[in-house]
C-alpha cells in the first residue's frame, strides 16, 4: 500500500512538473515570437521613415531647383523690360526727332498738319458717308411713310361718303307770275321786310316760275327759304306776316339743328352732349367748307379718327369726340380775335369737356402745340377727309393765291433759281443753281421747303416738292 501510494504521488509530482514545462515552453515560444514581431514593426517603420526622408529630400532639392529657375526667368523678364522701356523711350526720341525735322522741313505747325489731314480724309470718305447718311435717312423716311400709309388707307378704304355740292343761293318755286309782284309788295315794302327780317336777299328776276334766296349764311339762307315757302304756299302776304314766319321759320331751324345733332351724336354711339353743343352741331348742317357740308365732314372726320386710332392702339373714343367737335366754332358767332378752333376749344373747356379732346379741337389747325396723339389724329382724318376726291371745290381766286404763295415760299430760299407750282397746287417744282447747290445740299433744301411750306401754308391734302438740279456742258467740234 504505501508503494503504491509513493508511486501515485511520483506520477503527480511528474504530470504537473511535465505541465509546467510545456507551459513555460509555450511561454517562452510566445515571448520570442512577439520579440521577433516588434522587431519587424521596428524595422519597417525604419525603413518607411528613411524613404519618407530620401522623398522629403528630393522634393525640397527639387523645388529648390524650381525656385532657381523662377528667380531667373524673373530676373531675364525684369532685363527684358528695362530693354523694352529704353527702346521706347528711345523711339520717342525719335519720332520727336523725326517730328521736329518734318516740321522744319515742311514748315507746318501739327495742328496745321492735323487739319491736312483731316481735310483729306473728308474729301476721299466724305461723299461715302454723305451716300450712306442719306440711304439710311430716306429708308428711316420710306418705313415711317408706308406705315403712316397703310394705316391711312385701312381706315379710309373702310369709310364711305358721298360727295356734297352746294351753294350760297336756292330757288322757291312760285305757282304763277302774279306772286312775284305780290312779293315785292307795294314800292317793295313786302320784299323790304323780308330781307330786314331774314338777313338775306331775294332776287326776283324774269326767270319764270323762280324767287331765288341768296346769302353767305347758310342758317338765315335756310331760314328765308322756309318762310318764303310758307308765305307763298299761304298767299296772303303782308310784312306782319312776313315777320310772323321768319319767327316760325327760325324756331324750325334752331329744333332741327339740334335733332341733327342729335343724331350725329347717336350714329356714332357717343354718349348724349349738352344740348347747346348739339345745337351748334346741327348748325353746322347748314354751312358749308369749299361747298362740303360741315356737320358731315365732321362724321366723316370722327369716324377716320376713331378707325386710325384703333389702328395705332389707343382709346377711339376721345378721337370720335374730337373729330366730331374740331370745326365746333365754326357754328359759333365770331369773336374778336380768335378762330373757329380756338373757339370751339374754349367753349368745351368751359362745359368740362376732356382736356384730350380740348386740346385735339384747339390744335388742329396747329394754333397751340399737342398734348397727345389725338391732336394729329385729328388733322390727319380733316385733311384726308377734305382732298378725297369731289369733297370740296375752290375758286379761281384761291388757286392762284396757292399757287403764287407755294412759289413765293420756294423762292424764298438761297440757291433757288426757279419755282412752278402744278396740278392745283398739289405739285411744286423746284430749279435750283447747281453751281451753288450740290446733290447733297439738294436733298436738305427739299426738307427745308418742304418743313417751311408745313409751317406757313394752310393747304387740304398734300404738297409733293420737286427738286431739279442740273448741269449741261456744250463743246462744239470743228
Amino acid at each position: 500500500m504505501p508503494v503504491a501510494a509513493d508511486q501515485s504521488i511520483l506520477a503527480a509530482v511528474a504530470f504537473s512538473s511535465g505541465a509546467i514545462v510545456a507551459y513555460a515552453v509555450a511561454k517562452w515560444r510566445e515571448n520570442t515570437l512577439g520579440s521577433i514581431r516588434d522587431a519587424r514593426l521596428r524595422t519597417e517603420v525604419d525603413f518607411a521613415r528613411r524613404e519618407a526622408t530620401v522623398e522629403a529630400a528630393e522634393l525640397h532639392s527639387k523645388a529648390e531647383a524650381e525656385k532657381r529657375e523662377a528667380a531667373g526667368l524673373k530676373a531675364a523678364a525684369e532685363e527684358e523690360a528695362r530693354t523694352a522701356d529704353e527702346m521706347r523711350k528711345d523711339n520717342e526720341r525719335q519720332r520727336e526727332f523725326l517730328q521736329r525735322e518734318l516740321q522744319r522741313l515742311s514748315k507746318i505747325s501739327p495742328d496745321e498738319a492735323r487739319q491736312l489731314l483731316l481735310e483729306k480724309m473728308r474729301a476721299e470718305y466724305g461723299e461715302e458717308a454723305q451716300h450712306l447718311r442719306r440711304g439710311l435717312l430716306d429708308q428711316v423716311e420710306q418705313d415711317i411713310d408706308d406705315e403712316a400709309r397703310r394705316k391711312l388707307l385701312s381706315a379710309m378704304q373702310r369709310l364711305t361718303t358721298t360727295t356734297t355740292q352746294d351753294a350760297t343761293a336756292i330757288s322757291v318755286s312760285l305757282p304763277n307770275e302774279d306772286m312775284k309782284g305780290r312779293l315785292i309788295g307795294r314800292e317793295g315794302r313786302n320784299i323790304r321786310t323780308f330781307e330786314q327780317s331774314t338777313g338775306a336777299t331775294l332776287l326776283i328776276d324774269e326767270t319764270p316760275g323762280l324767287a331765288i334766296v341768296s346769302c353767305f349764311d347758310p342758317v338765315r339762307r335756310e331760314i328765308a327759304r322756309i318762310a318764303l315757302e310758307r308765305i307763298v304756299k299761304d298767299g296772303r302776304i303782308s310784312p306782319g306776316l312776313i315777320e310772323d314766319s321768319v319767327r316760325s321759320a327760325g324756331e324750325e331751324v334752331v329744333k332741327h339743328a339740334r335733332r341733327l345733332g342729335r343724331e350725329a351724336v347717336r350714329d356714332l354711339g357717343l354718349p348724349p352732349m349738352d344740348a347747346s353743343v348739339e345745337e351748334l352741331l346741327g348748325r353746322l348742317h347748314f354751312r358749308l367748307s369749299a361747298n362740303q357740308n360741315t356737320l358731315a365732314h365732321s362724321i366723316e372726320v370722327a369716324q377716320l379718327c376713331a378707325m386710325l386710332a384703333a389702328e395705332i392702339g389707343i382709346d377711339p373714343i376721345p378721337a370720335k369726340r374730337a373729330g366730331l367737335l374740331h370745326d365746333l366754332g365754326k357754328a359759333i358767332e365770331a369773336e374778336a380775335g380768335s378762330s373757329h378752333a380756338l373757339a370751339g376749344a374754349a367753349l368745351l373747356r368751359r362745359l368740362g369737356e376732356d382736356l384730350r379732346v380740348v386740346n385735339a379741337v384747339a390744335g388742329h389747325h396747329r394754333e397751340v402745340e399737342a398734348e397727345s396723339l389725338y391732336a394729329p389724329l385729328v388733322m390727319i382724318a380733316d385733311a384726308a377727309s377734305g382732298s378725297r376726291p369731289g369733297a370740296r371745290s375752290s375758286t379761281l381766286e384761291s388757286y392762284a393765291q396757292r399757287v403764287r404763295r407755294l412759289e413765293e415760299v420756294a423762292l424764298t430760299f438761297e440757291g433757288v433759281r426757279e419755282a412752278y407750282a402744278f396740278q392745283s397746287g398739289r405739285e411744286l417744282r423746284v430749279i435750283v443753281d447747281p453751281g451753288k447747290v450740290d446733290d447733297f445740299e439738294a436733298t436738305e433744301l427739299a426738307r427745308r421747303i418742304r418743313l417751311k411750306v408745313e409751317e406757313t401754308l394752310s393747304y387740304q391734302g398734300t404738297v409733293k416738292i420737286v427738286l431739279i438740279r442740273e448741269q449741261r456742258f456744250t463743246e462744239e467740234a470743228r
